[in-house]
């Protein structure tokens, strides 16, 4: 059994797995949790005793704790170090299980490009919005747009990555990323802070620093750099084409599929 990792029925199969002498496996897939405070779940939970508990009670009900990258294993055990869980044998990192996601983009790869820039997470607080619509103002001269602001089909948001030049993050919390890796697929620069899982994941080229974006204050102090630094993307985007192949590569071997999991299943 698979499950997502913050599923308590699993304590429940495991009770009765015990009882009736029924051997099985359980692994667990960590997205998100309480955990991280940037995640809107350690927003409004934080740190309450209760939580810990139950997070650390399914961490270890799972036989192993499947996480996408090493980062987001290394902020789940700098949190759970004083639980004494076992996170030698049970924290494995296996990227994601989603390699379909190449190939069903690939007919929207070699679109015509327009100016372009796309800001394809969910609204919330950890994603800073108000930076992408401030840029929007001061750069008119180019195309935001906030895919949830839109109401778009699937196939009108594949068209919209397929003719984005870039695609835009100034994300406090990141554990993966499957939008950018989208963006990526059909050739759109990821514009991604060197923190999160962007800093494991993301080639040099794409990556600026994490200081230009870790508060709206630090927006503002380094905003002309942030708009340098979209220009150039902008000017110079066919430059880019050979980094973009290498990261794919990256992303498609290491993080976007399901070899690791699969090899354990066997």
């Amino acid at each position: 059994l698979y499950t997502d990792a913050w599923n308590p029925t699993v304590i429940q199969l495991r009770y009765m797995a015990e009882l009736l002498g029924v051997d099985i496996y359980i692994g667990g897939m960590w997205h998100a949790g309480s955990y991280d405070p940037q995640d809107f779940l350690g927003r409004l939970i934080g740190d309450k005793p209760w939580v810990r508990k139950a997070e650390a009670s399914m961490y270890e009900c799972y036989d192993h704790n499947f996480f996408a990258t090493e980062f987001h294993i290394q902020m789940f055990e700098d949190v759970f170090a004083q639980e004494n869980l076992d996170f030698e044998r049970k924290s494995i990192r296996v990227g994601w299980p989603m390699e379909y996601l190449c190939t069903s983009l690939e007919q929207y790869k070699n679109m015509e490009k327009r100016d372009v820039i796309l800001f394809p997470h969910r609204i919330a607080p950890e994603k800073q919005i108000d930076i992408f619509h401030d840029l929007k103002q001061t750069l008119p001269q180019y195309d935001f747009i906030v895919c949830q602001e839109e109401q778009l089909t699937k196939n009108e948001y594949h068209n919209l990555l397929g003719e984005a030049k870039i695609v835009f993050s100034a994300n406090l919390q990141e554990t993966l990323g499957i939008s950018w890796y989208e963006g990526a697929v059909v050739d759109a620069i990821p514009m991604m802070p060197n923190r999160l899982s962007y800093k494991e994941m993301a080639l040099p080229d794409f990556l600026y620093p994490s200081d230009w974006t870790e508060s709206w204050e630090q927006y503002h102090a380094n905003k002309l750099q942030l708009m340098e630094k979209i220009n150039h993307y902008m000017e110079n985007y066919d430059d880019y084409l050979l980094s973009l192949d290498k990261q794919r590569t990256k992303l498609n071997e290491q993080y976007f599929n399901g070899n690791s999991i699969y090899s354990i299943v066997k």
